[in-house]
Parts: C-alpha cells; structure tokens; sequence
C-alpha cells in the first residue's frame, strides 16, 4: 500500500491538483507528503506511516478522502481498498479455477467465426477454439504451464510481434495482474509469475514498479498478423457466472470492415490448412 500511494502522489501534477504555488523548489515529481494530507483532512504523520507501512488498518472514510486527494481512477480506488485491509479478512480461497465446465467448452466449440478463449484470473488460457489458436498462437502445442498470455507477452518473440503497439498491450497486462496480485497476495502460483517476468524483462520490472492498476474493460487491439496483416479487433471479456474466477474472452471486428475480411479470410486459409494433408 505505500508503494502505491507514494507512486499516485508523485503522478500527480500540484497544479491540477488545486495546489498554489508556495515558492518552493519541489525536489521530487508530485505533491508532497503534506498535501495530500491537507486535501484529505488527514496529518502528515499520519500519510508517512501509511506510505512506511506502519498502518495497513484505515477506516473507510479516512481512505476515500486519501483516493480523492490523490485522484484516484475507480480501478485504482479498488485497488488501494484490496491493499489496505479496510474490510474484514475474507475467507481463504481456492486457487484460481482451472477446470471449464463442458457446457463452455461446447459453446466455444460452436463459435466457428469468433476466437474465443477461457481466462482465469492470472490470464492462464484454460480452454480455446481454433478460430482463437488461428489469431493468436496454438496453444495446444504449449505446455500447459506456458499456457499464459501475460507470460507469452513478455518472453514469447512470435507473439510479442504479433502486438501493433507492444508497449502499450503489454503495459495494460502488468496494470491487470497488478490488479489481481492486490486482490489475491496469497496467491503463491501469481506471485512466481511476477517472480519470473521480473528477473528475465526489464520492461516489465519497471511497470510493475509503477505500480498502474486496470480491471477487467473492453478493448480494442491491432495485430500484425503474419497471413493476414492488421487486423483490428474488439475484445469482449464476459464474466462466467459458474466459475467466477474465469472470464470468456472474444474477438469480433466491427461489420463490414477490413479487419472483418482479413479475419474471416484468416479462418478460412486456417480450416483449409488444417484439413490438408
């Protein structure tokens, strides 16, 4: 949690914050420790001991003023309320979900012109469908401990090249796990994967050291598709009401567009190659 709130305050320009000028040369980027303090009603003791760790318990009210101050986003509110233990301990939970019921699987199967896959909450692929395998990698033919996306991302060279813009997916998948390891800090299979991406990209250990935060959106991403060129596509990630640790994730292409003819054209040339001998 101090991490976090010393990485919100230094983000944040004092001018946009409502903050006069007093004259003083600002050594560091941000708002000093005083003015969130001031602007949440709080003292300045009291926002060093939370950045220093030494108060991890903040009522409610104190950390709404804190997230005002500090104009926090609604994804990064929820995060600092994860981090600070504001609510009672919840139980312990199971490990995030890794079986797909049958009945998802056969709705997979059915969409024939959607690449679909089946998430959990460390973004593991857990279930997919040809059209996806076609857009993306075949992740069949990855070890089934491989079978990550943010993994993929950072340390597989054929998928990082398939990003139009690497930087900013990729960044988008630190913000999400991010999110996730405040939600779960017990979660010792996600913290090995942090372990990892930190040590083998230095990419990655200087975003996750900004502590950015994301939840789950729609989004719209371009690939460099190496049959098909760019292709843009939205994704829908839709939440699985039996298994509430997965997400179905789905690609379309706005009708009538090119990125709807590369994509159809990219599933044919897929079928076609997979039927031959």
């Amino acid at each position: 949690m101090g991490d976090f709130l010393r990485s919100r305050r230094a983000a944040l320009d004092p001018r946009r914050a409502g903050l006069p000028d007093d004259g003083r040369l600002r050594r560091v980027p941000g708002l000093r420790r005083e003015e969130p303090a001031q602007l949440a009603h709080v003292s300045t003791d009291y926002v060093v001991r939370l950045e220093q760790g030494r108060t991890r318990r903040v009522s409610r009210p104190v950390l709404d003023a804190l997230a005002d101050a500090l104009e926090l986003a609604p994804d990064e509110r929820a995060y600092l309320f994860a981090v600070a233990e504001v609510a009672q301990p919840a139980p312990a939970r199971q490990p995030a979900g890794q079986q797909v019921d049958q009945q998802l699987r056969q709705l997979l199967d059915g969409m024939h012109d959607i690449p679909a896959m089946v998430l959990n909450r460390r973004q593991d692929v857990l279930a997919w469908n040809p059209a996806v395998a076609a857009l993306l990698t075949d992740f069949g033919a990855l070890p089934p401990g491989k079978r990550n996306l943010i993994r993929l991302t950072f340390l597989d060279d054929d998928f990082r090249a398939l990003y139009a813009d690497w930087p900013r997916a990729a960044r988008e998948c630190v913000a999400v796990l991010r999110m996730e390891a405040g939600r779960h800090p017990d979660d010792q299979v996600l913290a090995a994967l942090v372990g990892e991406l930190s040590v083998r990209d230095p990419d990655f250990r200087t975003w996750w050291g900004s502590h950015l935060v994301r939840g789950p959106r729609q989004l719209t991403k371009t690939y460099h598709h190496p049959v098909v060129g760019p292709v843009t596509l939205d994704v829908q990630q839709l939440s699985v009401a039996t298994q509430p640790e997965q997400l179905l994730v789905a690609y379309t292409a706005p009708p009538d567009s090119p990125s709807q003819e590369a994509l159809r054209f990219l599933l044919q040339w897929s079928a076609r190659t997979a039927d031959a001998p």
